[in-house]
């Protein structure tokens, strides 16, 4: 007779026929013991083992939402890490300030999906391309954003958002993050914008940003003497 040949389907009295001539199988199949439902009527009393199978049972259930989650947060981070690698390697790459500026702001809107971006450089002189702006403006506008490496998330003041994201947008952000471009002297400020008041709060984790902010802090006075002393 074939393996097949062999499987018989069970019904629920065989099963328990089964049970009671081997009442040593939960012994040697302690793994099943979770996944067993045993009802009881309200007002009874709940056996020890009964309640320790329940609590196994809903520890399991538990174990298994954390690891889901736990797995979720890796595969977007591996993704944002990914997006992060190929917007560095493009601003290496970059050869003037109009490639770096094109580079930023193209992948935060359509790599990352960022519905809002602004980046601004500081210069005392016009820079011919992108945004710019004197550092006394900005101190004026935006100074207590400005902490060298600092980067603020959150709710901004209308008259920070207005500055930062143009008249003609900011109405639309609800919340925004924020780093400033420093190294060797404060080159400008890079901002993204979720129109979520929610999405971007004070604890979000903004490793990336930063990191971001860093390399265009180092890449910018390759291409804009200008922005080597703004302070």
């Amino acid at each position: 007779m074939s393996d097949h040949d062999q499987l018989v389907k069970l019904d629920s009295e065989s099963v328990a026929a089964y049970l009671r001539q081997h009442p040593e199988f939960f012994v040697d199949h302690e793994e099943l013991i979770p996944e067993l439902r045993i009802p009881h009527q309200p007002g009874e009393a709940v056996s020890l083992v009964e309640r320790q199978v329940k609590l196994l049972r809903e520890r399991n259930i538990e174990m298994r939402h954390r690891l889901s989650q736990l797995m979720d947060v890796a595969r977007d981070n591996d993704r944002l890490f990914d997006k992060t690698r190929r917007l560095v390697l493009d601003l290496l790459d970059a050869t003037s300030l109009e490639e770096v500026i094109g580079a930023v702001e193209d992948s935060l809107r359509h790599e990352f999906q960022v519905p809002f971006v602004s980046l601004i450089l500081f210069s005392e002189t016009p820079l011919g391309v992108g945004r710019s702006v004197s550092s006394a403006e900005a101190h004026q506008a935006i100074g207590g954003l400005l902490g060298a490496g600092k980067t603020t998330c959150g709710v901004l003041r209308p008259n920070e958002l207005e500055f930062i994201f143009g008249s003609e947008e900011f109405a639309q952000v609800g919340s925004a993050a924020v780093v400033s471009l420093a190294y060797q002297g404060l080159h400008g400020v890079l901002a993204i914008g979720s129109p979520d008041p929610q999405h971007y709060k004070s604890s979000l984790g903004t490793l990336f940003l930063g990191y971001v902010a860093e390399v265009l802090a180092r890449v910018l006075p390759r291409f804009a003497a200008p922005l080597r002393s703004v302070r």
